[in-house]
């Protein structure tokens, strides 16, 4: 499938190989969510006071975080796009939405669970994607496990792990 994954910085540190890593665990998690239609999906790679200005501004929430969602649809878990009835006709693309990834929090994530920041940068990925895609997490019950094991699952196939030190 031919997606558009739009990735921008405003951070000053060098993120190729980030972008080069969500540039194959995106695609890859639509695909294995059945997603059957090409998607464009832009992501912004920034730091914890650039989330928390953006969390501030469209969530009301003072304080920064590791990854934000903005789908543009409202999609059911487990039932993605199929056909091209939200592409837009200049593109053909169905724009899935928006996701926010703090690089700075990754790293800290990743060193505090032990996984290193690849690891949990293409977590944040994954877990974003599934949002866009109609998952949820808000409570502790079977919506929350059922987005924890699809999780897992894409990172499994990707052959990124817990144990991935990198």
């Amino acid at each position: 499938m031919n997606h558009n994954i739009i990735i921008s910085s405003d951070l000053e540190e060098d993120t190729r190989e980030v972008e080069a890593l969500l540039q194959t665990v995106i695609p890859a998690a639509l695909e294995a969510e059945g997603v059957a239609v090409p998607c464009e999906v832009d992501v912004l790679l920034t730091d914890d006071a650039g989330i928390h200005a953006i969390n501030l501004d469209q969530r009301e929430v003072d304080a920064p975080t590791d990854v934000l969602s903005f789908p543009m649809f409202q999609y059911a878990p487990g039932r993605p796009p199929v056909d091209a009835s939200d592409a837009d006709p200049a593109t053909g693309l169905t724009p899935l939405g928006d996701m926010v990834i703090s690089l700075e929090r990754a790293r800290a994530q990743g060193e505090e669970y032990g996984h290193g920041t690849r690891r949990e940068a293409a977590y944040l990925a994954v877990h974003s994607v599934l949002h866009l895609l109609g998952y949820d997490h808000m409570d502790e019950g079977p919506e929350k496990a059922r987005m924890r094991a699809r999780e897992e699952a894409i990172l499994g196939e990707l052959g990124i792990t817990r144990e991935d030190p990198v």
